[in-house]
């Protein structure tokens, strides 16, 4: 089984506001997330969770989506996350398909490539790439957990994928999608897409 991992527990201090709750079409910016993650055929879907609790648990009400809550949110790295959120994933799953939670732009044919890729390659770790760049999400087999899980700052997961280039996999996509996020006001203005409030409350 394959379990999505989405971490969604940044502070949004250049948004100036829970980005994870700003409207996002029909949905929010996290709730496209898990749509996606969801329509490309993940029904393991977890949420870690951070300054923005409340708002993220309200945005995926009856998503099917499941939060954990990371108690290490404020001290503002990522890796705090990838290790809680990896460490509560169920015992039968063998690979997370990790993915951000302020990254609507994504797409559903990129998630099911990337599965399809991991599932006949054989890779333990298969990555999108645009222009030569690595983006999200990606997919990583549970036999690299035990690294992920002793990384320790400053030592980043961006280390550890440089140590172990030569066992990732990248599968060349042809959209900047996968390198795209949203941290400011002005990225959120730029890159909503048609039908989302233009101003929604404390962008004004």
């Amino acid at each position: 089984m394959i379990a999505a991992l989405v971490l969604a527990a940044g502070r949004s201090q250049r948004m100036g506001q829970p980005k994870m709750a700003l409207p996002w079409g029909d949905t929010t910016v996290i709730g496209r997330v898990v749509q996606v993650l969801s329509q490309a055929g993940l029904e393991e879907i977890l949420v870690v969770t951070g300054g923005a609790q409340q708002a993220v648990s309200a945005a995926l009400q009856g998503s099917g989506a499941r939060l954990v809550h990371n108690p290490r949110f404020a001290d503002g790295e990522m890796l705090s996350s990838l290790q809680l959120g990896l460490a509560s994933l169920p015992p039968a799953c063998e690979a997370a398909c990790v993915a951000l939670g302020d990254q609507p732009q994504i797409q559903p044919e990129v998630v099911t490539a990337l599965i399809r890729r991991y599932l006949e390659g054989g890779a333990s770790l298969v990555a999108p790439s645009y222009a030569m760049r690595r983006g999200h999400p990606w997919i990583v087999r549970r036999s690299w957990w035990p690294e992920i899980q002793a990384l320790e700052p400053p030592r980043t997961m961006r280390d550890l994928l440089h140590a172990r280039a030569q066992d990732i996999d990248y599968l060349a996509v042809d959209t900047d999608s996968i390198l795209a996020d949203l941290d400011t006001p002005d990225d959120y203005q730029s890159q909503r897409p048609p039908g989302a409030d233009a101003n929604p409350p404390g962008l004004r």
